[in-house]
């Protein structure tokens, strides 16, 4: 084995630079293969894994070079004239390595900015023949590579993963046919109806100009401003104002594609279609309180559960399906199709599942690929087209555009991971950073000297065909009478909440506008709410102490022309009786389960060794995941001689970051967590935030001597008390996590919201 190990370096060393890499790799690549022992940790390679091994560098047992391949004996100090004198401009090495690194940096994105990513592939489970051609719809079982961009919208590359925000979802699918891209969120409906709005949308919420503040958040009076004035982003203030804002995981909220979609089946025959994706393990949001404290403990609390889940092979799943829509039922609603404030609720038209997405392996490299990677709305296949939504026309547009400043040029489709597997065949030629390299004498069509190639692709060849809709209209700057109903589906999405979803709705604007200065910001807000719900606009009020205006100067809407008549766009306020959509609710669709959950084990020396053991199994038999948590890092010694590995020393960790809380008895264990203050707070943080605790044994008086007796007198079921067992008891704890929060805990913790 050494001399087949040293005759590989021999080789390998005696070659050219590219192909010893490429040997290196190998050998990399088949140890890093052989660390995957379990069916749970394989990971599906494909076609686009294959694709990007072409552009991946390993360093381990490589010498150092120059970006020209030349090798490099001294990194560590620059050519100077004498070693005391001034340094060289002849030292080619200090100016790369300089140079490049005073480039490193590209422009970030102006929205989604933050972001996380990971590959992983769609498999198809039921075919859409019926209703579109694209190749990678069509048989049951195939497997299409795609990339996932996961982001918040508002704040910079450097702010927190917990803002309450929009998230982005977006998704580009290698198919056969190329690209397709599903630039999505995690939330169905926008702000605004036309894409003309969206600059101003985005600076009334970015940072004020003046002060740079507030960084990644929404509560300040340049955005509430703006949205008092454009009552048409009334449906999706109750979006981002619920606790979807706040998931606990990316691999825990719901994506959508928000605009109406067309699908174009062999025939050519148009349906209208909504991309909808959810979760397998179900819906899970944060508490604000817990996001803020996030916020400060782990802000890269989103970004380092995608990468752990997936290093841990806990895979992250979505179902895919979409809501299919005949064209001819094109205006049988009571709002309009093309309206991306409006969603079609699932009790009308319900979702189809098709699919599944899984994500399977993280990036190799975070730059190249997730900072990198350029989705766009019209990257599309054949089988797919538009609609006329406003708002999806700008955004056809603003894509591309934003891509050429901020990777550089028009090449960017051939960074790799935005490379499409399909092969590239067209007469564009040349620009920054070009790197396919053209053969032949041609770069025009028509052509004979090039043999007439490439040529024209029929649509029986795969060719993109668009939908031929039939127009005839003059050209007006204005919007459909059928966009101007602002308020019913709003009021539809607060009334289908649960109680305590309602209540986290009205506390989420209570905190919002009372960051706002302005006190006529925040009347005009109220009076929009007013138009959705009293009820809601008067919670609201309550806790802002002021009264809900009656009536406001001007006018509500004050999106229209310079001559237009106001009055004749002004909304009406929602006055009917609210269609109930259960699944716009987290809780009301909620299902049991503790799969990936992360429960702390709060011990110290001396524990009750079966108990910590009996909770330890149960958790794991659950599919969740228990972390030892002691006053300090290193063992931890059991009552018997068992020493634990502490995987968090109560200094370096918050409870804000599990879901559940267990406490350990034994005599010498509670009596150091009684005089350790950090573990009082973190037991009572947990009990706050409503989460399950558990304790064994003589860990009920510790839990005594918090607030959470003020729970356990009231009977919350989700503290749950040594059993006869510590079988029985870690049965009951489990149970209580898989049953998720005690929301009827909140009135005692949190009487004011």
């Amino acid at each position: 084995m050494c001399f087949v190990a040293v005759s590989v370096l021999a080789i390998a060393t005696s070659m050219p630079a590219h192909r010893s890499s490429r040997i290196q790799r190998k050998m990399f690549m088949a140890k890093r293969s052989s660390a995957r022992p379990t069916a749970k940790t394989k990971r599906t390679d494909s076609a686009k894994t294959a694709d990007l091994e072409a552009n991946i560098e390993e360093s381990a047992g490589a010498l150092l070079t120059s970006n020209q391949g030349v090798p490099v004996n001294d990194d560590h100090n620059s050519l100077k004239a004498g070693d005391r004198g001034p340094s060289l401009l002849e030292d080619f090495l200090l100016r790369e390595k300089i140079t490049h690194f005073d480039h490193e940096r590209i422009p970030e994105r102006v929205v989604h900015a933050r972001g996380s990513g990971a590959h992983g592939y769609f498999e198809l489970d039921h075919s859409l023949t019926k209703y579109t051609r694209a190749a990678f719809l069509q048989t049951t079982g195939s497997r299409t590579p795609v990339f996932v961009r996961f982001s918040t919208v508002a704040g910079s590359r450097g702010s927190t993963d917990l803002a309450r925000d929009v998230r982005g979802f977006a998704i580009k699918f290698y198919t056969e046919e190329g690209n397709f891209d599903l630039v999505g969120n995690n939330m169905p409906v926008f702000f605004i109806q036309d894409a003309i709005k969206f600059p101003d949308l985005i600076h009334a919420v970015k940072p004020e100009p003046h002060n740079e503040i507030p960084q990644a958040a929404s509560a300040h009076d340049t955005f509430w401003d703006f949205i008092s004035l454009t009552p048409e982003s009334a449906h999706m203030i109750m979006w981002v104002m619920s606790d979807r804002a706040i998931p606990r995981s990316f691999r825990m909220m719901e994506g959508f594609g928000v605009h109406t979609f067309r699908f174009l089946n062999a025939k050519g025959e148009s349906t209208f279609i909504k991309w909808h994706l959810k979760p397998t393990l179900g819906m899970k949001s944060v508490l604000w309180d817990e996001a803020q404290r996030i916020s400060g403990c782990d802000p890269d609390f989103h970004r380092r559960d995608l990468w752990e889940a997936i290093d841990s092979g806990n895979f992250p799943e979505w179902q895919v399906g979409v809501q299919l829509i005949p064209e001819a039922d094109e205006h049988k609603f009571a709002f309009d199709l093309l309206d991306p404030t409006k969603i079609v609720p699932e009790e009308l038209v319900p979702v189809t599942p098709i699919g599944r997405l899984v994500l399977d392996r993280n990036p190799d490299n975070f730059f190249a690929e997730v900072e990198q990677v350029a989705f766009h709305t019209g990257h599309i296949v054949p089988g797919m087209d538009f609609t006329n939504d406003p708002l999806l026309q700008g955004r056809l547009f603003s894509y591309t555009d934003t891509q050429l400043i901020r990777l550089g040029g028009p090449n960017f489709h051939e960074i790799p991971i935005n490379r499409p597997v399909a092969p590239l065949h067209n007469n564009q030629r040349d620009g920054f950073m070009r790197q396919m390299i053209n053969r032949g004498v041609t770069s025009y069509d028509p052509n004979t000297l090039g043999g007439g190639d490439p040529r024209q692709a029929k649509i029986a060849q795969g060719g993109f065909a668009s939908h031929a809709e039939r127009l005839d209209a003059a050209k007006v700057r204005a919007r459909s009478p059928s966009f101007s109903d602002h308020f019913s589906q709003a009021a539809m999405f607060f009334h289908s909440q649960s109680a305590v979803e309602q209540r986290h709705i009205i506390n989420a604007l209570r905190f919002e506008l009372g960051k706002c200065a302005q006190q006529s910001v925040r009347e005009r807000v109220l009076y929009l709410l007013s138009q959705i719900d009293d009820a809601l606009a008067k919670g609201v009020a309550d806790g802002l102490g002021v009264l809900v205006p009656k009536k406001i100067e001007g006018y509500l809407n004050q999106n229209f022309g310079a001559d237009a008549d106001p009055k004749t766009v002004q909304p009406k306020k929602f006055t009917g009786k609210s269609h109930d959509s259960p699944a716009l609710s987290i809780m009301r669709s909620a299902k049991p389960g503790m799969q990936t959950a992360k429960i702390a084990v709060l011990l110290a020396d001396g524990f009750d060794e079966a108990g910590v053991k009996a909770v330890s199994q149960a958790i794991s038999a659950a599919g969740g995941e228990a972390k030892i948590i002691a006053p300090r890092g290193g063992m931890a010694t059991g009552d018997k001689g068992t020493e634990l590995k502490v995987d968090f020393s109560l200094p370096t960790v918050c409870s804000v970051v599990f879901d559940a809380v267990y406490v350990a008895g034994g005599e010498s264990c509670v009596a150091v967590l009684q005089g350790e203050t950090r573990a009082v707070e973190f037991v009572e943080e947990a009990n706050k935030h409503c989460k399950a605790i558990a304790c064994s044994g003589t860990a009920e008086a510790f839990l005594a001597s918090t607030r959470v007796q003020a729970s356990i007198e009231a009977g919350d079921v989700a503290v749950v008390l040594g059993h006869s067992s510590p079988k029985q008891m870690a049965s009951a704890f489990v149970e209580a996590i898989s049953n998720h929060r005690n929301w009827e805990r909140e009135s005692l913790t949190l009487p004011n919201g």
